[in-house]
């Protein structure tokens, strides 16, 4: 018979294994919200309304179920995504899948220090001040760190997205429409609809992110025996990543689509929120766009630096020194110098490289879940832990339906309809 008093010893047991465990798929979830995903999702609702607020249910969906196999596969294996695929598919189709992974990448590390310079600019700090400055503490955080006391900065870093749901509760929209646009698909058949119905699956499900978290969960060792705890933690990622997004469309969508204006940056969307609901929301919104820029440049240099070493072979790990892993420590100190450099250069077309670069991201995506099924469905590899019939036609149906969305997407922009 089980005691009364072990209940909740039991239940206090089970909270502290999962906030060991936690860290990979929450923290991977949140850095998508980054200057270049708040600039896509501030875009869609003030050009688009509320019409593809519809979008974000089965992309959650999809995006939990591509970072659970990528998950699983860390911790059945212990490998990074990238050191499997050159593996199993050879260094030249790496390396061509690297090459374009390194250009997105890199596009989106300039699109965070621009998004730390824009909204620094908001509290009156400028730009010359404020990403030199956050360049060298994003830089010192990972070099001078273990990798459990950067989860723990990050971890810290996902609590301030609450900034967006806030602002929406301040804008106070009625809850019937929100409800029937999450429900009630629109599809529009032009060019800029589905370009930018593309750069929303492919800012929250970004190809950088099945790397990363594979490669966080196999440096923190996490067990087979805790994978149940892991898993929570990519699924509860998943339902916090969206419920960011969704905040930020339906804030654009009743107050700057319903006033006619448009916006091109979240900076845009910040200022001009100002005069329509007063500057307590523009603030949080600005704030929210600083935080989410300076977690994201420490991460997506550090995924992209993981990615390449794994992929040709070379140590990386944040555990490592810089004579044990000398290539990690390079990418990433000169992913964070050129991002910052090309960020502060006059008429740089920073809005474009932002946005174009999660367009790129969504047309990627197909061919990385594509390796990801292959890899995932390896009994040599899982053993007994392969996807399930169901969970396989599920996700090849997304492969194949973001195939096609890739190809209208590409038609519709060279006929610029």
């Amino acid at each position: 018979m089980i005691s009364a008093g072990s209940r909740p010893r039991g239940l206090l047991r089970r909270i502290g294994l999962f906030l060991a465990v936690m860290g990979p798929g929450i923290i991977t979830a949140n850095v998508d919200n980054d200057a270049g995903g708040l600039t896509t999702y501030s875009q869609a609702g003030a050009n688009f309304g509320l019409g593809l607020l519809w979008i974000m249910i089965p992309v959650t969906l999809l995006l939990i179920l591509v970072q659970e196999m990528v998950n699983r596969m860390g911790v059945v294996t212990g490998r990074g995504l990238s050191d499997m695929i050159r593996e199993r598919f050879g260094v030249r189709l790496t390396f061509g899948l690297m090459f374009l992974l390194l250009l997105t990448n890199f596009g989106n590390v300039m699109a965070e220090f621009a998004g730390i310079a824009a909204a620094g600019q908001i509290f009156g700090l400028p730009p010359l001040l404020t990403v030199p400055v956050c360049a060298t503490l994003v830089w010192l955080l990972v070099t001078r760190g273990t990798y459990r006391s950067v989860e723990k900065v990050f971890l810290v870093a996902c609590i301030f997205y609450v900034a967006y749901p806030l602002s929406v509760l301040m804008i106070a929209p009625p809850a019937a429409g929100v409800a029937a646009a999450f429900v009630r698909p629109e599809f529009d058949p032009s060019a800029g609809y589905i370009v930018m119905a593309l750069g929303i699956v492919g800012t929250t499900i970004a190809p950088w992110m099945q790397f990363y978290q594979q490669a966080s969960v196999a440096e923190k060792n996490i067990s087979l025996k805790d994978y149940g705890l892991s898993r929570l933690d990519t699924v509860a990622g998943g339902f916090v990543v969206s419920l960011v997004a969704s905040s930020i469309i339906i804030a654009c969508a009743f107050t700057l689509h319903l006033q006619g204006v448009r916006v091109e940056t979240a900076a845009d969307a910040a200022r001009a929120l100002q005069p329509l609901v007063g500057r307590a929301s523009s603030w949080l919104f600005a704030f929210g766009l600083f935080n989410a820029s300076l977690f994201a440049a420490s991460i997506l240099p550090l995924s992209t630096s993981y990615t390449l070493c794994e992929a040709f072979g070379w140590e990386s790990g944040i555990n490592k020194d810089f004579e044990t892993a000398p290539h990690f420590y390079i990418l990433y100190t000169a992913l964070i110098a050129l991002g910052a450099v090309t960020a502060l250069i006059p008429g740089m077309p920073l809005v474009k490289v932002m946005f174009w670069s999660q367009v790129i991201n969504g047309l990627l995506l197909p061919v990385v879940l594509v390796f990801i099924l292959l890899l995932v469905n390896d009994s040599r590899e899982m053993g007994s832990h392969v996807n399930g019939r169901f969970y396989n036609i599920v996700c090849w149906a997304a492969a194949a339906i973001l195939v096609l969305i890739s190809c209208g997407c590409v038609v519709s922009w060279l006929r610029g309809s």
